[in-house]
């Protein structure tokens, strides 16, 4: 199973996207649909993957837990004092897989909140957030990124840049998402 895993990340980590049947039967050595089927169904089992709602796999274990060492001032020097755990990455970014997608960041609108063009944003289906959170929102039929605001009970968008100015709704409103997490690599 190991180095069917190894295999798996690195068709992952190439191709972006989880193997097909035919793939799997190259890398496994099976023969028949059916036997990858059960082998799927193993790995579904061991959690390495999982089925979504059209039963197309998606990643869930294929990256270990990363030594989680302590903390680091970002102010005045201190003593660091180690202190060694592990942390699952997608376990700390990730409550609810089945509702979460990612998007990447386009603009500059929430360079304030410190989320940049290129950035990762981990986000949750949801419709009704609380004031203040970033939400991902269509409004009057464009999709943008913003703070969930409320002026006399009427929702609008709030940007995290004062080159912006606030977004008020004129003919539709609907959040489809709370921002998570923020995921930059240099």
């Amino acid at each position: 199973m190991d180095s069917f895993k190894e295999k798996f990340i690195a068709f992952y980590d190439k191709n972006r996207r989880m193997p097909g049947y035919k793939e799997i039967m190259a890398m496994t050595g099976y023969k028949s649909k059916n036997a990858v089927y059960k082998f799927i169904n193993k790995l579904v089992e061991a959690g390495v993957v999982s089925k979504d709602a059209n039963g197309k796999l998606v990643p869930r274990q294929l990256f270990e837990e990363v030594p989680f060492l302590g903390l680091v001032e970002a102010g005045i020097p201190s003593v660091a004092e180690e202190d060694t755990e592990t942390l699952s990455i997608e376990d700390y970014l990730i409550e609810h897989k089945e509702k979460t997608y990612i998007l990447e960041v386009k603009g500059d609108s929430m360079i304030e909140e410190g989320i940049r063009e290129g950035d990762f944003v981990i986000v949750e289906k949801k419709s009704e957030p609380k004031e203040g959170e970033i939400v991902i929102a269509e409004v009057d039929g464009g999709w943008t990124m913003k703070y969930f605001r409320k002026k006399a009970g009427k929702p609008y968008l709030e940007p995290a840049n004062r080159k912006y100015k606030p977004i008020y709704p004129k003919e539709s409103f609907h959040v489809a998402a709370v921002v998570k997490g923020v995921i930059r690599k240099y």
